[in-house]
Parts: structure tokens; C-alpha cells; sequence
């Protein structure tokens, strides 16, 4: 279906990067991690326009710089009130055809070609102000994408960067034998196996390392495809009003249709791992893994997205404060100290923390020979250590201080603790104010929850 044609404008302006905050220094201490690399933003303002490739409507884009710690953010300049969409998992709205992205009524679609070329340009923050509902299609690949961002430039900025270096492998499954495995590596490498039965595509297998060089030179050329069998039924769903023998590689029995025929003999694996690139931008940080995928999909890319994003978010809360570190915050000690070490924290917000159960408990001696049950009052009392560490770590010099708690509500025992449990202590500050919080806590054992309640509490000194 015919659409206006492509129109690619660079302003001669160059505003550089918005001013904005720096990142927030953890405040656990000892625990600071030296930065790797500093966030970037784009050098100026570029718009591409075009037609949406499903919708078959005018579309454009604005790439604009952002603030620090911003990330990357679909802008509806078309609706009213011009509602943002935040680049993440939480906001993938539809994965059948491409990647939407939606935040209440606004959506933002076909996004994976410009999110791909800006994950491989390091651009970590940057305004995508959207006209219309889709991203236009340009000439189906990455290219146009990549050409603007160069064209405009990149910058650094003062806030470090988010970067999650993966240390264990990790496999999700998606569908229609879909595989993904991810594995530790100094930096970020594609590798993609596709598997099709028609003569032009076959098995096809390439791996790709990225950077802003690598992209342009083996994925940023090639083309978004699809099937002349295919096109009545998708027109008939109302999709694939825009594509076009200028935008896609269409393949009939034979081969392509496309004047010209392929860019590359595996034109098709080549934009299968770019697109891998584009939906793994919603981790929302710069990536150091091998990902290995087997017969990826934009359904697939973003289970594997979603999951790398909760181990991105879980080492960033990690902590490994022992029992002595404890010590330094709490004035409890044996057989009172109740805490045996804190796993991951996040300042005046949240806490979890680890409790050992062994039948060497002096508690256990009396409550009950034979039937060894962790008291309830007990179990309280060690939720209530941990909710205190966060209390303390605020503190300028918790030495000198101690927590007095004044209040518990809501308080629930669920199952015994047993000797060999190991309890697991999370808790969530809901309110401090006039040097008074409330905080809600649990506690798990084998992810079931045995105590639960509100404590309230007081910071004083000692």
C-alpha cells in the first residue's frame, strides 16, 4: 500500500545533552562499585518520517538528547496531554508482529529497529518524541535509524551508566521452539540460528558482536520480511497496510520479489539479531553477555528481556553484609543477635535479610524438647532487627544510636520454623516522619511466607 515517502531531517542545531541530576550513590557502605562506563545521550535532534509499516499511516519520529538517569522515553506528541512511554518491560503492550509498547491509552509500536540502533550506539538516555502510533519503517531495516543517531552524534554525560554484566547463564524458552541462552562475556555478541522452511531462507546461523561499528557494518542494512501468501490474512487483521516491496523483503514460493534481490545471502538472521538488539533495550542498561537464540521472537526477546531485567535489578540490590558488619549497626549479640547477614538493600526504601535456623538454638532447649519450634516472638523480633539496619544505615553514626520499637499491627504467623529453615526477611519502609517509621515486613521460608506484620519504630540515642 502506497505511503508518503520517507523524509529524513537533521537540524543544524546542537543542544547537547540536558542538564539533569547525577546518579545516587549507594549508601551501603564499602559496597560502591567503580564505574565502567559514563551514561550517554544524543549530540542534537533528528527526525525521520515515513509510513507505518502495519498501520500504513503517516508516522515520524523525533530523536531528541535527555537528561541523565531519563533513559529512553516514546513521547505521543499526536495526543493530547503528549503521554510518555517509558522503554521497558513493564510497558510491552503487544509482541505479535513487533514490539508495542503502551502506558494507559497511548501506545507506541514497530519500536525494535530504532531501540536496536540506539542499544548499539550506547545511547542511554534520549527523548523519542512519536507522531502517530507507530515508529515508521523507512526501508524495513536499521539503517536509517543508525545513519540519524551518527549523523547527530552521541555524549557522554556525568551520571554513570547502568550496566549489567552477567555472571551465571540464563535460558528461557519461547514459543514455537524458541531458545535463549545467555552466558557471561566481556561484552555484548549475538549469536541467532533461524530455521524456515522455504528455499530462500532455510537454516540460517550468524553471531554478531555489538558496537556502534560492528552494527552498521553487519546488521544496520538488513531487512525486515515477510510472505506474499501471508499478506491477504494480515490485511485482513488490519496489519501490513504499509509494507511494500520499499520496505520489506517479500518472498514468494520461489524467492524474493524485491528488485535486487538480498543485501547478504543471510539478509534474514542478520535483521533477526538485530531485532534480538532492539527488544533487549528494554532492560533498560547496557548489557556484557553472549546471548545464543534459537529461532528468536519478539515474544521470545522480551521473556528474555524480562528476565535479565529481575537479575539486573537483583544484583544491583545485592549486598553481603556478614554477622560482624551487622554488629557494627546493631548492639544485639548472642544469644539476641538474630540476623545472621544482609543480602540485598536499597537506602530508605527496602531490606532483606537472612536468619539461619540450627538446632544448636539456645531457644530450642525449651520450646519444645522434642518438637523444636522457633518461637513466634522470636521471629518478630529478628524481622524487627533486620527493619532496624534499615533505620540504622540512615543513620550519620548509627554507633550511637539504638532502635526502640513502639508498635506491631497486623502481626500473622503462617507456618512453624523448624530447625534447618532459613528465613528470609524482607521489609519495605512505608512512612518515616518526625523521626517515627512504619515499616511492613515478611519473612519466607521456600518462598512461603511464615511471619508477617507492620512495626513501628524510633530511632534514638544510645
Amino acid at each position: 500500500m502506497p505511503g508518503p515517502p520517507n523524509r529524513y531531517i537533521i537540524p543544524n542545531s546542537n543542544p547537547g545533552p540536558s542538564p539533569g541530576a547525577g546518579s545516587i550513590r549507594s549508601r551501603v557502605r564499602d559496597h560502591d562499585r567503580e564505574p565502567i562506563v559514563k551514561q550517554r545521550t544524543l549530540g542534537g535532534e533528528v527526525t525521520l518520517e515515513g509510513v507505518g509499516v502495519h498501520t500504513g499511516e503517516a508516522a515520524s519520529v523525533t530523536l531528541a538528547p535527555a537528561a541523565p538517569n531519563e533513559g529512553l522515553r516514546f513521547r505521543r506528541v499526536d495526543l493530547e496531554g503528549e503521554p510518555e512511554i517509558p522503554v521497558d518491560v513493564e510497558h510491552v503492550r503487544d509482541t505479535s508482529l513487533g514490539t508495542t509498547l503502551g502506558a494507559g491509552e497511548a501506545t507506541a509500536s514497530t519500536v525494535e529497529h530504532l531501540l536496536a540502533a540506539l542499544h548499539a550506539a550506547g545511547v542511554d538516555n534520549a527523548l523519542l518524541a512519536l507522531e502517530g502510533p507507530e515508529v515508521p519503517i523507512r526501508d524495513g531495516s536499521f539503517r536509517d535509524f543508525a545513519d540519524a543517531i551518527a549523523d547527530v552524534g552521541v555524549v557522554e554525560q556525568e551520571a554513570d551508566a547502568r550496566v549489567f554484566a552477567l555472571d551465571e547463564p540464563v535460558r528461557v524458552e519461547g514459543p514455537a521452539g524458541g531458545e535463549y541462552v545467555a552466558l557471561p562475556a566481556p561484552g555484548l555478541r549475538i549469536s541467532a540460528t533461524i530455521d524456515f522452511d522455504h528455499p530462500a531462507i532455510g537454516r540460517q546461523f550468524g553471531s554478531f558482536d555489538v558496537s556502534p561499528e560492528r552494527f552498521r557494518c553487519d546488521l544496520a542494512e538488513a531487512r525486515t520480511f515477510g510472505f506474499a501468501a501471508d499478506a491477504e490474512e494480515l490485511h485482513a487483521r488490519g496489519l501490513a497496510l504499509g509494507a511494500s516491496l520499499e520496505n520489506t523483503v517479500v518472498l514468494d514460493a520461489s524467492g524474493p520479489l524485491n528488485e535486487g534481490g538480498l543485501r547478504s545471502p543471510d539478509e534474514f538472521v542478520r535483521h533477526k539479531a538485530g531485532d534480538v538488539l532492539g527488544d533487549l533495550a528494554l532492560v533498560g542498561r547496557r548489557l556484557a553477555a553472549h546471548l545464543v537464540v534459537e529461532r528468536p521472537s519478539h515474544a521470545g526477546n522480551v521473556a528474555l528481556a524480562r528476565a535479565l531485567a529481575e537479575r539486573a535489578v537483583r544484583a544491583e540490590r545485592a549486598v553481603n553484609i556478614d554477622t560482624a558488619r551487622v554488629m557494627d549497626y546493631l548492639p544485639h549479640r548472642y544469644p539476641m543477635l538474630l540476623v545472621d547477614r544482609i543480602v540485598e538493600f536499597e537506602a530508605e526504601k527496602r531490606i532483606v535479610g537472612i536468619k539461619n535456623v540450627t538446632i544448636n538454638e539456645p531457644f530450642f532447649q525449651g520450646h519444645f524438647p522434642g518438637h523444636p519450634i522457633m518461637p513466634g516472638v522470636l521471629l518478630v523480633e529478628a524481622m524487627a532487627q533486620v527493619g532496624g539496619l534499615l533505620l540504622m544505615e540512615s543513620e550519620e553514626d548509627p554507633q550511637s544510636k539504638v532502635v526502640y520499637f513502639m508498635a506491631m499491627d497486623g502481626v500473622k504467623f503462617r507456618r512453624p520454623v523448624v530447625p534447618g529453615d532459613q528465613v528470609r526477611f524482607e521489609l519495605t519502609m512505608l512512612q518515616y516522619r518526625r523521626g517515627v517509621c512504619r515499616i511492613r515486613g515478611e519473612g519466607r521460608v521456600d518462598d512461603q511466607v511464615v511471619v508477617e506484620g507492620e512495626l513501628m519504630a524510633r530511632v534514638m540515642d544510645r
